[in-house]
């Protein structure tokens, strides 16, 4: 039911600091996810800091979808792997002066001056229900913002955004009522947002959601520019990365979106993915509004790219895009401090003691990923990038550990070489 393709690339390996010596042993555990039915398709591509190519491998469930070829050059939906990418361009705007991560939100997005806060009768954030408590959360009342949010709250999704994810019913129809995506362009997608209370007082707690979404805004305002504008003059264009953008040119498709939510893989149903709510963002190269926080599209070789630019501290070929020193903020703790498992960068995750212990790959490692099940991750000490590309929604809980198990596959051999 599956075809797979693989290249150990051993014409290249030479010139990298990793050597795979038995690549059928990773392949195995990739095509596993795909024999079993718990993926659409699976590709996996490895690349040394200086882009020379490591390893990949593409595994494809040809009776669900027969004519999909998957490689390096395939455009994949990549949503919160958006959200990197918006940091490191808002980043870049501050180290030219045009904003600062202190500056009000308000400074950018004056609209947002009335935003209210939900809390609890008794005053407290619905994002420190927790347990039984959350059955409080639909008998909120609205507050005025107690704190100025800022942009540095932004980064941290501190803001109080948030996905129609929450667990609260009465937030998560609200949100969805909205039909955020199908905005036309940024402004409505501002005025809509403006209808809804935060989650939370700004700066006191962290709660995913869509505070990158809202920091792409105010890199737009602060800029005078689109994100698309400001992704491809300052980030693709002159460090020459090709395979990741807002939009998708002639002729270029995405892979469908797949479901596994009744425990057997089809094509999604209209609605079904609902980060949003009902509507899915748009991709047609005519659609104006660019989502920050989801809604770039991307290759595994273009997106191996802006990786390598992360590892290498803000540098890849032969232009300096960020500072060493901004990179290094990327990267260093700034919330979930009191983790067992690593700390959170600015939406970055670097892990600790505990995925070596469990043998899923090396302390200190960056880690990310998006909606539709892509993956990555960069090993700042080996100094190499993986990307791991699906469309897949709804996956069953044997599917869970895939990327896991593919790093522990990795590593092993990584390890054994040491």
């Amino acid at each position: 039911i599956f075809a797979c393709k693989s290249e150990a690339l051993s014409d290249k390996i030479q010139d990298t600091n990793i050597v795979l010596q038995h690549t059928e042993k990773i392949d195995a555990v990739i095509d596993k996810f795909i024999e079993e039915e718990l993926y659409p398709f699976v590709y996996v591509r490895l690349e040394n800091v200086d882009g020379t190519a490591i390893y990949e491998h593409s595994a494809v469930n040809k009776r669900l979808i027969p004519d999909l070829k998957i490689d390096k050059d395939t455009w994949i939906r990549i949503w919160s792997m958006s959200k990197i990418v918006t940091i490191a361009t808002t980043l870049d705007l501050v180290e030219e002066g045009l904003l600062k991560l202190d500056d009000p939100v308000t400074k950018y997005i004056p609209e947002f001056k009335d935003l209210k806060v939900a809390v609890t009768e008794d005053g407290r954030n619905l994002s420190d229900l927790e347990g039984d408590d959350r059955v409080l959360g639909c008998a909120y009342t609205l507050v005025p913002m107690d704190t100025e949010m800022t942009v540095l709250h932004l980064l941290n999704h501190q803001a109080g955004f948030y996905y129609a994810l929450t667990g609260f019913e009465c937030l998560d129809s609200l949100a969805g009522s909205k039909n955020l995506p199908l905005s036309q362009n940024s402004k409505e997608f501002i005025d809509r947002m403006a209808t809804l209370p935060l989650i939370q007082q700004p700066g006191s707690n962290d709660f995913y959601g869509t505070n990158t979404t809202i920091l792409g805004f105010v890199a737009e305002r602060a800029s005078g520019k689109t994100l698309k504008q400001l992704v491809k003059e300052r980030v693709t264009k002159p460090m020459q990365i090709k395979g990741l953008q807002y939009g998708l040119a002639d002729l270029e498709q995405l892979p469908p979106s797949i479901s596994g939510a009744d425990t057997v893989l089809r094509v999604a149903k209209d609605g079904e993915l609902d980060i949003f709510g009902p509507s899915f963002p748009i991709y047609e190269p005519s659609h104006t509004l660019y989502l920050g926080g989801e809604g770039m599209v991307a290759t595994a070789d273009g997106y191996a790219d802006f990786v390598r630019m992360l590892v290498a501290h803000g540098e890849l070929n032969g232009h300096r895009f960020l500072d060493k020193t901004t990179v290094e903020d990327i990267y260093a703790p700034h919330s979930q401090l009191d983790s067992p498992y690593g700390y959170n960068g600015y939406n970055l995750w670097v892990a600790g003691d505990s995925i070596r212990i469990h043998r899923t790959g090396e302390k200190g490692i960056w880690i990310g990923g998006g909606y539709e099940g892509t993956h990555f991750w960069a090993d700042p000490k080996r100094k190499f990038v993986g990307v791991i590309m699906s469309q897949m929604w709804g996956t069953q809980v044997e599917g869970y550990e895939r990327d896991n198990e593919i790093r522990a596959a990795i590593y092993e051999q990584l390890w054994a070489q040491d």
